[in-house]
């Protein structure tokens, strides 16, 4: 049976149960939890002192009505980064290819940083939608440009990540296969090509963190203009 390149993004099942809950509650299980002791050993030193320097410039540029926020955007921000890392290795799946997953996630934090800002300050929520000093002919059109704009943002996050994270693995597997083809032909061709495919493995490493970091970086920013 010849198989596709995307049957890789295929959710996985057993006995016909879907593993994307295992997938999903597997990143927390890898992470140290904190002890009663007095002092940390060092992975959990490394850990702690990771988490609280990634909130802490994450809440910089946030006022501190957002500051109730942290919890909730670092741990995104933890588990996002875990699913991408782990989807990079053999015989692995990764649930942030999926669109319905990143929506999921997208979608109902983006809809709580609007309900935010139309219950805090409405009028600023809403002068979102027309900037000051705009034409009275151009007023109907900046409402429907922007207000269409507000609500592609979800759609807009949830594609960024899968579009990326799609486009590395893709990329990955065309050229892996490529090395297999070319071993007994050309070995040489074949060598140059395996060290292109580890930069590029070295690449989708970087862009899986950036990625998670982005996702929560946008979501603070939306959060910002709201609170």
């Amino acid at each position: 049976m010849a198989l596709s390149f995307f049957d890789q993004f295929a959710s996985p099942t057993y006995l016909g149960i879907p593993l994307v809950a295992i997938a999903l509650s597997l990143p927390w299980v890898l992470y140290p939890t904190p002890c009663e002791r007095w002092q940390n050993n060092r992975l959990l030193t490394v850990q702690n002192w990771s988490i609280a320097r990634f909130t802490q410039q994450l809440l910089l540029p946030l006022n501190v009505g957002a500051h109730k926020w942290a919890l909730l955007l670092t741990s995104l921000m933890v588990l996002l980064l875990t699913l991408n890392l782990l989807g990079l290795l053999p015989y692995t799946f990764t649930p942030t290819t999926q669109l319905s997953l990143n929506l999921g996630f997208a979608v109902p934090l983006w809809l709580a940083t609007v309900i935010i800002g139309m219950w805090n300050k409405p009028t600023d929520a809403l002068g979102h939608l027309l900037p000051e000093g705009t034409p009275v002919p151009l007023i109907p059109v900046l409402i429907i440009i922007e207000t269409i704009s507000l609500f592609i943002r979800p759609l807009a996050l949830g594609v960024r990540l899968t579009a990326n994270l799609t486009a590395g693995h893709l990329l990955i597997q065309l050229i892996s296969t490529a090395v297999f083809v070319l071993v007994p032909l050309m070995p040489l061709v074949a060598v140059l090509t395996a060290t292109l495919l580890f930069l590029l493995t070295l690449l989708e490493v970087a862009v899986a963190m950036i990625q998670a970091y982005v996702f929560v970086l946008l979501l603070s920013l939306y959060l910002q203009e709201n609170v």
